[in-house]
């Protein structure tokens, strides 16, 4: 008994001692607070915005896949696809979810934009402590990011801003993006402490996995990883290292089996679509300018500070995509604008006292915030409902659930009109002429099918052309426009409740193509 009570109470005086060395309990810092709410309010915001712009292209790509994951078809047409980008590994990746879970391309699609803003903000938050320890660095770095932008909307892929996140969280851009800041963040941590070879190959695996994603973003992610290798303090002696990252991200990007990344190079085939990046910069960018003088402290401490130097890498690309006639490399302004909203961040962060000069700056970055927050992206978190003021909304294109619901998978449908074109093949029909450009199919074949609708469409034109052209291309469908006049030949089968869009049927179909698949009305919803 006096042994065992000796024990007691030797535990219970270890006890007493260790309890004045216990850990605190864990507290979430304020970024995790502000991103999580962050989080939660642009999911929400995202998933009330029905279907637009590219999203149907991204939801035909997980049908294609959903239906062949080794062999798909073209994304918006019956024509082969190998060699469409769009097959990239997130993609194949969510054709393989569409495949187990039995969900529509859609409704995979939509499930994307929670999981890729989680990916983007953390790596956000990974990439901010890189650069700095202040707690509140990598939540001012987030809401920049968001607001300050410009005022004059620049809704593209890739960008960032609030309002544009509602309509592209879901994209490939934006996980790219995610995984960019990732990248950052870990060649940040290898330039501050040189590691073995393996972890630069590491770093490797993962530029080339964003170079397969979204090979545009994988531009300004890789000069990102440049600016790092650069402003170690001895860059020299890991040069063979940052070789390895380069050589194994070549290795990894050349060795996918549905497109040579390699073949993009150059291609033209979508420089006339972003020709209109360049056009009103200054109303679309000029809030991040507020950015300037934080990088030029940075520059001034520093020559080889990485948000300096990714930032005048990232013009001179933007410069050259101009000079050059390459529009297409304008798609990384979005990331351009990073190395100012962050750098301004950090400066902001600073703890307290300010000087006269960091309060000066801090009250200008909140007036731009409140400017570019209320002129431009309030409407993306502020429901119409909850508006007392009637901000700009994001676009709410019609649905196609009452034409989908008359056809069968693998359908093809003549159809000029902006939406349906856009909106249509998401639900595994396929187009006579595609909207987009895509490198497995020739353009000159893509511009003579829109050419063929053209004519089909035409007043002018006999049926016995329209006949020809429904029964080289096996349409089964037209979705024509209220103006547009339906062919003696069609049947009339459905209108569109908003937009009085006609949908009629034509002879012309490929039972092949039609038949053996389940009606689109068996899916449930078809409201999107």
């Amino acid at each position: 008994m006096a042994t065992r009570g000796a024990g007691l109470l030797t535990r219970r005086r270890v006890h007493g001692a260790t309890a004045l060395h216990r850990r605190r309990r864990w507290r979430p810092s304020p970024y995790v607070v502000f991103g999580g709410l962050f989080w939660i309010v642009m999911s929400l915001a995202f998933w009330r915005v029905p279907m637009c712009c590219d999203f149907g292209q991204h939801a035909a790509v997980v049908e294609r896949l959903k239906d062949n994951l080794l062999h798909p078809r073209h994304p918006m047409a019956d024509l082969p696809g190998a060699g469409s980008p769009y097959y990239s590994p997130y993609a194949v990746a969510q054709g393989v979810f569409a495949r187990a879970s039995g969900l529509a391309g859609w409704e995979v699609v939509k499930l994307a934009g929670p999981l890729n803003l989680l990916v983007l903000l953390t790596g956000l938050g990974r990439f901010v402590k890189v650069l700095t320890p202040r707690q509140w660095a990598p939540v001012l770095a987030l809401f920049a990011m968001v607001v300050l932008w410009g005022t004059r909307m620049a809704w593209w892929s890739g960008y960032l801003g609030l309002m544009s996140m509602t309509g592209n969280l879901a994209y490939p851009s934006t996980f790219a993006i995610g995984l960019a800041f990732w990248a950052w963040a870990w060649a940040g941590s290898l330039a501050r402490s040189p590691r073995g070879a393996g972890a630069y190959a590491g770093l490797g695996v993962l530029c080339g996995v964003i170079l397969l994603v979204h090979p545009i973003s994988s531009v300004a992610a890789v000069i990102g990883v440049v600016a790092f290798a650069a402003s170690a303090e001895r860059p020299l002696p890991a040069l063979w290292k940052w070789a390895v990252t380069a050589v194994t991200a070549a290795v990894i990007a050349a060795s996918w089996p549905y497109y040579s990344v390699f073949s993009l190079v150059g291609d033209e085939s979508v420089d006339w679509i972003h020709r209109q990046l360049y056009t009103e910069m200054p109303q679309r960018f000029w809030l991040a300018l507020l950015g300037l003088p934080a990088l030029a402290l940075r520059f001034r401490g520093n020559r080889r500070d990485p948000l300096v130097l990714m930032f005048a890498l990232d013009c001179a690309v933007v410069a050259y995509g101009w000079l050059s006639g390459h529009y297409t490399y304008g798609r990384i302004l979005g990331l351009t604008l990073v190395p100012l909203q962050f750098a301004l961040a950090i400066e902001l962060a600073a703890p307290r006292p300010w000087r006269r000069w960091r309060m000066a700056l801090g009250g200008v970055a909140a007036t731009g915030a409140a400017i570019g927050f209320f002129t431009l992206q309030a409407g993306a978190v502020v429901p119409r409902a909850l508006d007392p003021v009637g901000f700009d909304q994001p676009p709410r294109w019609p649905g196609y659930g009452w034409a989908v619901s008359q056809m069968r998978k693998g359908d093809v449908v003549l159809t000029n009109g902006y939406y349906p074109t856009r909106s249509v093949p998401a639900y595994g029909a396929n187009l006579v002429a595609p909207a987009w450009p895509d490198a497995s199919l020739a353009e000159d074949t893509r511009n003579r099918r829109l050419q063929e609708v053209r004519d089909y469409l035409s007043p002018d034109s006999t049926r016995a052309e329209r006949t020809r052209i429904v029964r080289r291309h096996h349409v089964r469908w037209l979705l024509l426009s209220p103006n547009q006049k339906v062919p003696k030949e069609a049947v009339v089968v459905a209108w569109g409740p908003r937009t009085g869009e006609v949908l009629a049927r034509v002879s012309g179909g490929n039972a092949k193509a039609s038949g053996g698949h389940t009606n689109r009305r068996e899916t449930g919803n078809t409201n999107q």
